[in-house]
């Protein structure tokens, strides 16, 4: 059982015909801009840096835990936003280490809304640490004879925002740069690369009374050789102090969110995700914990 757990990690990481994401998501992705779209840098019109880390599946030896380290900033004069993130994404003997920058024009329209076209440029570092895997795959020539792999990517994205709804589509990971892991003498029928990952979001803030703001809000996200995934919950706000939602991972995972904002500028928020697959509820340890730290910089 060992054996093939690894050999998940690994394929996870590193395959071809993988049936996951090679980027990291979170159940907080609306509250961390950028995120999944260069466009969204600066699009709240102020600045923000934070953090957030994610623990899946404690009941696993090796399980996925990752941590981020983010920040978006707008620049009005010049219509344009600026970010990024740093992450730290590890599972078994697999990590990525990456930086993400961010650059968006804003295009303003009527009503305080904005058209955004945004650019990223992507550097990842893939590792493995062999002395996990010698003893149960030995030499095997899919490992390669390198721990890590440095790779260069970029994305692509645009959105619209208003006061009340923002919109956005966007593409990581267009070069789709080789890893390279495998050093054999015969030639593999797939090969190991970073896969473009395709994002559609959107989101609308419908105030229900001068206290209450009720903010439904959905993801889809659409790799090659990959079920298309979809993310949509809601999230209910009390006179900007104090939120809650909940969401739906289709076919993985229900979540419940919580969070409080300290003199509008600090945010703790929380997250617990209840796992269906691909493990069970019954499973010991089959969930995620999410933490969120946000700081608004306003003028």
């Amino acid at each position: 059982m060992k054996r093939y757990i690894i050999l998940f990690a690994v394929a996870a990481g590193i395959s071809a015909a993988t049936n996951a994401q090679q980027l990291q998501t979170s159940s907080l992705y609306d509250m961390q801009g950028m995120m999944h779209n260069p466009s969204m840098a600066g699009s709240y019109r102020h600045g923000m840096v934070g953090a957030t880390y994610r623990s899946q599946w404690s009941s696993l030896s090796g399980s996925p835990k990752t941590a981020t380290v983010f920040g978006s900033f707008d620049l009005p004069k010049q219509d344009i936003g600026v970010g990024g993130y740093l992450y730290n994404d590890k599972t078994g003997p697999t990590s990525r280490t990456g930086l993400q920058l961010a650059f968006a024009k804003h295009i303003p329209l009527h009503n305080d809304a904005r058209f955004s076209l945004g650019i990223e440029a992507r550097a990842q570092q893939y590792a493995i640490d062999r002395g996990k895997l010698s003893q149960t795959l030995g030499s095997d020539p899919a490992l390669g004879s390198s721990d890590n792999k440095f790779k260069f990517d970029a994305g692509f994205g645009i959105s619209y925002t208003s006061k009340k709804f923002q919109i956005g589509a966007s593409v990581s990971q267009l070069v789709q740069s080789k890893l390279d892991f495998y050093n054999g003498s015969t030639t593999p029928a797939e090969e190991g690369r970073l896969y473009r990952h395709y994002y559609l979001h959107s989101l609308y803030n419908w105030r229900v009374d001068e206290s209450t703001v009720i903010t439904p809000n959905f993801l889809f996200i659409y790799l090659p050789n990959a079920p298309l995934e979809f993310q949509g919950g809601v999230r209910v706000e009390h006179n900007e102090v104090f939120w809650w939602g909940v969401s739906l991972r289709a076919k993985q995972s229900f979540m419940l969110s919580a969070g409080v904002n300290i003199n509008k500028k600090f945010t703790i928020g929380y997250s617990f995700d209840i796992y269906s697959t691909p493990l069970s509820v019954f499973d010991e340890g089959a969930n995620a914990h999410e933490v969120l730290l946000r700081y608004n910089i306003f003028k």
